[in-house]
């Protein structure tokens, strides 16, 4: 913490940091002056153990080193459907959310009664192809203990996935469905059935984009049709379809286990998005297809598609021929992104000797660290974002007021930091150090700014 004036005396030290309790109306630093100790309080107003002046500036180190972020919980469609759906439906769709390694989502509750206040009904968005299809879900509620009916999209009309047991072409008879035996008191049958229809659409719609009349897509999925995972979808009817949409998943590494600790839920993937216009038989060249890096949102904390150049697409190119190169080029950015989660972790902890201990930091990805800080009186914060390619990109800062707030009862905050000394090649203590030095002189314009702020509102 930045501290501009130094007490002489234990009682002038104590009396100071009861003002300041006083004067700071945020719950934190409230809660930081309940617990510190004597060393601590001694460490606030740059002294030691026994009150002796230690120097002029100094941090002040905060009582205790939170070094995790608190997740705060959202209302999640599993909490609603606990909450109003039967408990037999419930248990199948929480099982369905929690357990599923698609990142499944329910769109909507309702009821097929008018008069019924008892839901049992839903629609589920599933992903397919880097996109979501929706399908709904029909239970009803007076007869819990029989299987729901499942509802496709007006587009998917010709799709029949479950025809019946026993049903046989020549001698060879289909498979069981998970219809068959339906267990209500199972809270894994909804999800085995949604598995089932999600593959057997996956087969229905690689059947529609091979019945497409184009010479190229034919041959392109005859190159790729071997890789593992790869998702395929036409826009449109086969006679009207204008373009042929490919996902295909990217890297054969486990991206979850390159993360220590890392909060991933579901398996983290990326995707390279191919998507091919449909070829004509009065068409003279084949244009190249359109391609996109495609991720989850979740795998943006550590590593952004949109940093990966993509290589160009030669003319007479085919897409086996293109992913290798993506692929090793990715690889090596994605490795390199996991290696500078240690360069921030040093970063941040060279913070500690000139701040204090920070009061918030994000302890797997590195990303955000907060310090508090001082000038005379003035106490404020100082957040650190750390960007994926730090250190080649600074961190960016801002500071917070912990007594000046704006007429909606808020924090007074400053316009993002960037403007500060900065150089990849320094090593993190001199990072550190010439942040340090920039905020002991952008403090003062800060409290500056916070009190314009404050008379602006009067």
């Amino acid at each position: 913490m930045i501290w501009m004036t130094v007490g002489n005396s234990r009682s002038k030290d104590l009396t100071e940091l009861e003002m300041l309790s006083e004067m700071v109306t945020g719950a934190r630093f409230k809660e930081i002056l309940l617990v510190l100790s004597w060393s601590e309080m001694m460490a606030v107003r740059g002294c030691d153990d026994e009150g002796r002046k230690r120097s002029s500036i100094s941090p002040v180190t905060s009582p205790k080193n939170i070094t995790q972020n608190r997740e705060v919980s959202k209302l999640s469609a599993i909490a609603m459907a606990a909450d109003t759906l039967p408990p037999l439906i419930a248990a199948q769709l929480n099982y369905l959310l929690t357990h599923s390694p698609h990142s499944v989502k329910v769109d909507q509750i309702w009821s097929g009664c008018k008069n019924s206040n008892l839901p049992d009904r839903f629609t589920l968005l599933i992903p397919f192809c880097l996109d979501y299809i929706k399908w709904d879900v029909i239970y009803n509620a007076q007869y819990p203990l029989v299987a729901p009916d499942i509802i496709f999209a007006a587009e998917d009309d010709i799709f029949h996935p479950l025809p019946f047991t026993g049903e046989a072409e020549g001698d060879v008879q289909t498979p069981k469905s998970s219809l068959c035996d339906w267990n209500s008191k199972d809270p894994s049958r909804l999800l085995s059935l949604i598995h089932e229809l999600r593959d057997l659409y996956t087969s229905y719609q690689r059947k529609r984009v091979g019945e497409v009349d184009d010479d190229r897509l034919k041959f392109e999925i005859s190159t790729i049709i071997s890789r593992e995972g790869i998702e395929m979808c036409t826009g449109g009817g086969i006679e009207k379809a204008e373009e042929v949409k490919f996902a295909v998943p990217l890297l054969d590494m486990d991206l979850n286990k390159l993360v220590h600790g890392c909060p991933w839920r579901h398996q983290q993937k990326i995707y390279l998005q191919v998507v091919y216009p449909v070829i004509r038989k009065y068409s003279s060249v084949p244009s190249a297809p359109r391609v996109k890096l495609v991720s989850s949102s979740e795998l943006k904390a550590l590593f952004s598609i949109e940093d990966v150049k993509l290589p160009p697409w030669l003319e007479g190119m085919c897409l086996a021929e293109y992913l290798p190169t993506l692929e090793e080029t990715l690889k090596t950015q994605v490795l390199e992104a996991v290696a500078s989660i240690g360069v921030r972790r040093h970063f941040i902890e060279a913070l500690a000797p000139l701040f204090g201990r920070p009061i918030e930091a994000d302890p797997v990805f590195c990303r955000k660290a907060t310090v508090l800080a001082a000038s005379g009186v003035f106490t404020f914060l100082v957040h650190f974002f750390l960007p994926t390619q730090f250190p080649k990109q600074q961190p960016v800062l801002m500071l917070q007021s912990s007594q000046h707030f704006n007429s909606q009862g808020t924090p007074v905050m400053s316009p993002v930091l960037t403007d500060y000394p900065w150089s990849p090649r320094w090593e993190v203590s001199q990072m550190a150090e010439r942040i340090f030095e920039f905020l002991v002189e952008e403090c003062l314009n800060f409290k500056k700014y916070c009190n314009e702020t404050l008379l602006q509102q009067r």
